[in-house]
C-alpha cells in the first residue's frame, strides 16, 4: 500500500482488469524503481533498459486478466521485466561489444536518460563504473540472477519463480557469475575499508521517462 492509494498490488491489478484506468500506473509508479534498476543492471545500457522496460510494462499491461496469484504481483512484475531484459540481450548478442554502463548515447538529451543521477565522489563513481562495466560482461542469464539476488536483495527461491527455473539453476549461475566477478574485480578488493566492492546504486528513472501506455 502507499499513502496515496490503500489498494494492495493485488486490488490495483484486478482494478485495472476491471476497466479502472488509473489502476495499472499506480502499480507500476509504486514499484517503477526497482524495475528500473533491475532493467538498467541487466541489459547494462540506460536506452536498452528503457525500452526492455516500456516493452515489459506493455506486456503486463496486456497480460493481466492471466494473473492467477500464484505470486506476488511484484514477483510477476519482475519476471515479466527480467524477461524483456533477457530476449533483449539475446537479440544483441551479435554484436561485437556491449556499451559501457552509464555511457551517454547520442539520443540522451532528447530521452532524459540518467540525466539526474547523484553526483558521487569520482573515486566512487569510478570503482562503480568498473563494476557495472563487469556485470555487463558476465552471460546474461548469470547478469539477472545476480542483478536480483545481491543487488536487489530477493531471495533465491523469489528469483527463481521470476525466471522460471529451478532454485539450484539460480544458486549455480550466482556462483559462477560471483566468481568470474570476483577474477575480474580482484584489483578493487582494497578499496573500501571492509573489502567489499560497492556496486553504482544511483540509476533511477524520470518520473516522464518510462510510462506504460494502454490507459496507464
Amino acid at each position: 500500500m502507499t499513502a496515496t492509494d490503500p489498494r494492495s498490488d493485488e486490488e490495483l491489478l484486478r482494478a485495472h482488469v476491471a476497466g479502472d484506468p488509473d489502476a495499472f500506473g499506480l502499480l507500476f509508479r509504486r514499484h517503477r524503481d526497482r524495475l528500473w534498476a533491475v532493467a538498467v543492471r541487466t541489459v547494462s545500457d540506460r536506452e536498452d533498459a528503457a525500452d526492455a522496460l516500456q516493452e515489459a510494462m506493455l506486456s503486463a499491461h496486456r497480460a493481466a486478466a492471466r494473473f492467477r496469484g500464484e505470486a506476488a504481483v511484484t514477483t510477476w512484475l519482475h519476471r515479466i521485466v527480467v524477461n524483456a531484459c533477457v530476449d533483449r540481450l539475446r537479440r544483441r548478442q551479435t554484436h561485437a561489444t556491449v556499451p559501457l554502463p552509464g555511457q551517454a548515447g547520442p539520443d540522451d538529451d532528447d530521452r532524459g536518460v540518467g540525466r539526474h543521477e547523484p553526483a558521487a565522489p569520482t573515486t566512487d563513481h569510478d570503482t562503480a563504473m568498473v563494476v557495472r562495466a563487469a556485470l555487463a560482461e558476465l552471460p546474461y542469464e548469470q547478469r539477472a540472477a545476480l542483478v536480483l539476488v545481491d543487488l536487489q536483495g530477493y531471495s533465491v527461491a523469489e528469483v527463481a519463480v521470476m525466471m522460471g527455473v529451478a532454485e539450484g539453476t539460480i544458486k549455480s549461475r550466482c556462483s559462477r557469475g560471483r566468481a568470474r566477478l570476483a577474477v575480474m574485480l580482484g584489483h578493487l578488493r582494497n578499496l573500501s575499508g571492509d573489502g567489499d566492492v560497492r556496486p553504482d546504486t544511483t540509476a533511477q528513472p524520470r518520473d516522464s521517462q518510462i510510462t506504460p501506455r494502454g490507459g496507464a
